[in-house]
């Protein structure tokens, strides 16, 4: 293929849009790990999906001078600077003080943001206090973007081209920030340009080996198209990322590349554009109709968890059952006494009735069971820790796979689970 026009696609966006931008979080919450720093994927996922790079994501604690070098470095070294925290009514919140004094400004108090504040508390039937009202307090230098679902105004500075977006570190509160308020700013203040993001799917063959098949195809890749490997359990996520002034040109680029890949890997694809394999399944159940039941073992319930976390669970998935003990077995799922005598719990035998009885006691159209020894206790010669039988099953057809993870139980959980996904899969793809 010819790669000339794309080619001169991304030469153009590279000299047209130089837009990068920083991400810094600030909390020690966030720095000592007591609060996961959610914000920062996100942050960079929504900036990204509109075109602007994402160099850099600081965490900091709540320490004025860090905060102060962290910020002069940014918006010294990048176009836009997203700020997140810092910025409630109590003394710890040093933020938009430490602003005030960055941008040689003072602090006022803004009608919008306290007429934002007074509709808050009173539709929470809720006093305003003096302490709270100072949530209206903004230095007079920026520009308020007004937080409907918060308290804390998100603040916009500009200084010789540059900006810096203060912003409340609630998760919620930020992401919708940046999508009603930050986002649809930033493209009109900067020149864009276009970034698109292709998730392949792979589950059946290591990192390793997945990056020696496939490498011809990966040196052959544009210059503008950019490959990461992002491994999870069980499981590898190919993400092909594109960068260029013209959106068309990219999409034919990236389908062009996703269609050389599968003569060479097609094997171990099980999907594209989902982040994870409970969406790929969710996806895949809702197109077809069909409903899910699951029986567990030693997954102890996480399949059916990472399934209803996602929205709209109800239409596809029927139930499941927690069957830890091989008394549960029997009276739940109808697992045979004597399979139980003669092959024991962790055996094609058990996990075979296991998932052939969650789908008939549930009438679903599809089904999953696992049994095995999750450890790090629990293992014998025969069968050692690690040990997991999983079985995927349709109204016609059932098949078993025996898997072998090692002694550490967390990871013989997540890679159970993402197996019996992708096994799951692969059946309701043979009926596609």
């Amino acid at each position: 293929m010819n790669y000339l026009k794309y080619s001169f696609c991304f030469l153009f966006f590279s000299y047209f849009c130089t837009m990068k931008a920083t991400i810094i979080n600030i909390g020690d919450e966030l720095l000592i790990g007591q609060v996961v720093n959610t914000n920062a994927s996100t942050m960079a996922r929504l900036l990204t999906g509109v075109g602007i790079e994402v160099v850099r994501t600081e965490v900091i604690g709540d320490n004025r001078q860090d905060i102060w070098d962290a910020v002069d470095k940014a918006i010294n070294t990048t176009d836009a600077v997203l700020l997140t925290g810092g910025l409630g009514p109590t003394k710890d919140d040093i933020t938009k003080h430490l602003l005030c004094e960055y941008f040689g400004s003072e602090l006022y108090e803004n009608e919008e943001a306290l007429n934002n504040v007074k509709r808050i508390f009173k539709a929470r039937g809720y006093e305003l206090t003096e302490v709270n009202r100072r949530q209206a307090w903004v230095p007079r230098c920026c520009q308020v973007l007004n937080n409907d679902l918060g308290t804390a105004p998100c603040m916009w500075f500009e200084r010789g081209g540059k900006v810096l977006v203060s912003m409340a570190g609630v998760p919620f509160e930020m992401e919708w920030l940046m999508n009603n308020r930050v986002l649809p700013r930033l493209q009109h203040h900067f020149r864009t340009g276009a970034i698109l993001n292709k998730n392949i799917l792979v589950q059946g063959i290591g990192e390793s080996f997945l990056s020696d098949l496939i490498e011809p195809w990966e040196l052959a890749l544009p210059s503008f198209i950019r490959l990461a490997y992002l491994p999870v359990a069980g499981m590898v996520k190919l993400r092909l990322t594109a960068r260029g002034n013209d959106e068309t040109l990219l999409q034919e680029a990236i389908d062009k590349a996703v269609s050389e890949l599968y003569p060479i890997a097609g094997q171990y694809i099980v999907g594209e554009d989902c982040e994870t394999l409970p969406e790929l399944v969710a996806q895949k159940l809702t197109s077809a109709g069909c409903t899910l039941a699951v029986a567990e073992s030693c997954t102890g319930g996480t399949i059916a968890s990472r399934l209803t976390a996602l929205a709209g669970a109800s239409a596809y998935f029927k139930g499941g059952i927690v069957a830890y003990s091989n008394e549960v077995k029997e009276c739940a799922l109808g697992v045979s006494h004597d399979t139980l005598a003669a092959h024991g719990a962790v055996s094609e035998e058990t996990v075979r009735q296991m998932v052939d009885g969650v789908r008939s006691r549930l009438d679903s159209d599809y089904a999953l069971a696992t049994t095995g020894i999750a450890g790090p206790t629990g293992g014998t010669p025969d069968k050692p820790v690690g040990t997991v039988w999983i079985a995927a099953c349709s109204r016609n057809t059932t098949v078993t796979q025996l898997m072998h993870y090692g002694d550490r139980r967390q990871q013989t959980i997540d890679r159970t689970v993402n197996q019996a996904y992708a096994m799951l899969i692969r059946l309701l793809c043979q009926k596609d």
